[in-house]
């Protein structure tokens, strides 16, 4: 998966891996980072060791982009089936959620490299322009979930009365 060194980097070794980190993870590894070195060599050594039992939920990497018409949120989603996905929008925050799974695994005796994200994710983003709510189209195809919202006209000026 990823792993912290002493020059507050994440070295990440795997793309996905990087995908579905939070910035919440890679600020709490370079906090550890930073008090790691100011602590003796044991406390050291055991900041370094990655702990395999903690439960981390995986931040959905996302693309926001604008056309004339429309804004777009494109996240790479491969492997996940549509029925395991929730999308959802409210006061004009996305929100996106699902679970990635490995399938059956019953039979493995021993991981050689385990580097792939499984499990769930999620991703919430505040939209950069106002949205109509009632016009929005989800696809998810070839591994990539996009949608697509209308975007409410900000071109009239609307005068206000000063009372």
């Amino acid at each position: 998966m990823a792993r912290k060194n002493r020059d507050e980097d994440l070295l990440i070794e795997d793309e996905l891996t990087a995908a579905f980190l939070s910035d919440d993870d890679v600020a709490a590894q370079v906090a550890a980072n930073n008090q790691a070195q100011s602590a003796p060599a044991a406390a050291v050594a055991a900041a370094d060791e990655w702990d395999e039992d903690e439960a981390v939920p995986g931040q959905l990497a996302v693309d926001v982009y604008e056309t004339k018409e429309k804004l777009v949120v494109k996240a790479r989603t491969a492997g996940v089936n549509k029925n395991d996905l929730d999308v959802s929008i409210s006061d004009n925050t996305l929100s996106v959620r699902g679970t990635l799974s490995a399938g059956n695994e019953d039979d493995v005796e021993n991981y050689f490299v385990q580097e792939c994200y499984w499990g769930e994710f999620s991703r919430s983003i505040a939209l950069p322009v106002p949205v109509k709510e009632e016009e929005i189209e989800a696809m998810l195809k070839d591994g990539v979930l996009t949608i697509s919202f209308a975007k409410v006209k900000q071109d009239t000026v609307k005068k206000i009365e000063v009372l």
